[in-house]
């Protein structure tokens, strides 16, 4: 399937695009417009554009309403979805410390990439490794 997503990938998006592949669509393709173009590529599902069924709602990131839509329940992934709701906006508490750094590394890796695929490729592998150290951590009581 094909999927839309606006240029200059960041932290949620660059989740979004992981989660897909990860979860939804191991096949996904994805294509990049302008930010603010009105008219989409017909067939593909946009995310992270204002007013798509998959984009922020009720002040959570298009992660967190990718999780409820799809009725992915995994704790690890909920966890790491209020990490990119914290590192996506302006929050009054902050309660995940990797939030920040996740925001950082996600900028770094769109300055250091040739082009929006390429970003979401090597954000990955940040996901990845969230993901993966988060399951060695041993369960909060």
């Amino acid at each position: 399937m094909k999927w839309v997503t606006w240029e200059n990938v960041a932290v949620d998006r660059i989740a979004c695009a992981w989660l897909i592949r990860r979860e939804i669509d191991p096949k996904a393709r994805f294509q990049f417009v302008p930010a603010g173009t009105q008219s989409l590529p017909k067939g593909a599902e946009p995310f992270d554009i204002p007013g798509a069924r998959l984009s922020h709602r009720r002040g959570h990131c298009t992660f967190h309403t990718m999780l409820r839509e799809y009725h992915l329940q995994d704790p690890i992934l909920q966890r790491i979805a209020r990490m990119i709701d914290e590192a996506d906006g302006v929050q009054e508490v902050t309660l995940e410390p990797v939030a920040p750094g996740l925001d950082f590394l996600c900028r770094g890796i769109r300055l250091i990439s040739p082009d929006d695929q390429a970003a979401i490729e090597r954000g990955a592998l940040i996901y990845d490794a969230l993901y993966a150290q988060l399951a060695a951590e041993p369960e909060e009581a």
